[in-house]
């Protein structure tokens, strides 16, 4: 079983900076996928950006050059640095791995507010 822990989430002001740590527990393949999704009010959950554990990544448009994902293989964790927020990436942030299955963390509380 896998289990995801997330920290990092919190309130900000628009153009700021956060930066989201999710570390795996339990047995993770080699051949992972891990990352970020996120879920705003009203919306669907959709992919912010996720990496392999060779290093291939996965971004969604609206966050390139703001946001980048990355990871420590030794450790099973996955970062995401968000640079230049919008009040638009406000949202909870869900850390994910595949690992012959889906898991999810608890998510994490971002707000981009003045």
């Amino acid at each position: 079983q896998v289990q995801l822990v997330e920290s990092g989430g919190g309130l900000v002001q628009p153009g700021g900076s956060l930066r989201l740590s999710c570390a795996a527990s339990g047995s993770i393949s080699y051949g992972n996928v891990m990352g970020w999704y996120r879920q705003a009010p009203g919306k669907e959950r959709e992919l912010v950006a996720t990496m392999t554990t060779g290093g291939s990544t996965n971004v969604v448009d609206s966050v390139k050059g703001r946001f980048t994902i990355s990871r420590d293989n030794a450790k099973k964790t996955v970062y995401l640095q968000m640079n230049s927020l919008k009040p638009e990436d406000t949202a909870v942030y869900y850390c994910y791995a595949h690992s012959s299955k889906a898991y999810w963390g608890q998510g994490t509380q971002v707000t981009v507010s003045s």
